[in-house]
């Protein structure tokens, strides 16, 4: 199997440690198993992308409703809602806060908080169910967020480093 040069696939899983490729395998399951959902993005706390699906509804240049950019962009925005909506929950003496959606005329972002700190992004058509995508992150949540350890978060940073870093 050739490693692959496409831009939005975020590692080649040749070279991923076996807990790499299981968060990997979590997040495909996870874009396969939520109907709507066009783009997810893991990132840290910090703002960095770590873990990035593959755009399941590619966008031709003349359609106004599919995704803008890549899944980087995602990640902009995913960290920029998290950092907005915990500067609120703060001046609103709220506590955490454990998910945001931004409803939109032509799609939605849903923003989660996973136990490290990190964030899971998801970009998804207008007419998707929320509820249902709602719970496949939660889901994704419970199961990835024991193991997203400060050694496996620098090793998928490294990974899409090393493919950013190949497709320029």
């Amino acid at each position: 199997m050739a490693a692959s040069t496409d831009s939005t696939e975020s590692t080649d899983n040749r070279r991923l440690s076996h807990e790499a490729r299981s968060l990997q395998w979590l997040l495909t399951n996870f874009v396969e198993e939520a109907p709507g959902v066009r783009s997810v993005a893991v990132i840290s706390s910090d703002g960095l992308l770590l873990l990035t699906s593959q755009e399941t509804e590619p966008k031709a240049d003349d359609d106004p409703t599919g995704p803008a950019g890549s899944t980087a962009d995602l990640a902009t925005v995913v960290s920029g809602i998290a950092s907005l909506t915990d500067g609120a929950a703060r001046l609103m003496e709220g506590g955490t806060v454990r998910q945001t959606a931004v409803a939109m005329e032509n799609g939605n972002v849903f923003v989660m908080s996973i136990s490290d700190g990190s964030l899971l992004g998801v970009h998804a058509a207008a007419d998707c169910d929320m509820s249902v995508v709602a719970y496949h992150m939660a889901l994704f949540v419970g199961r990835a967020g024991h193991v997203l350890t400060p050694e496996l978060r620098s090793e998928l940073r490294q990974a899409i480093e090393s493919v950013e870093g190949g497709s320029q």
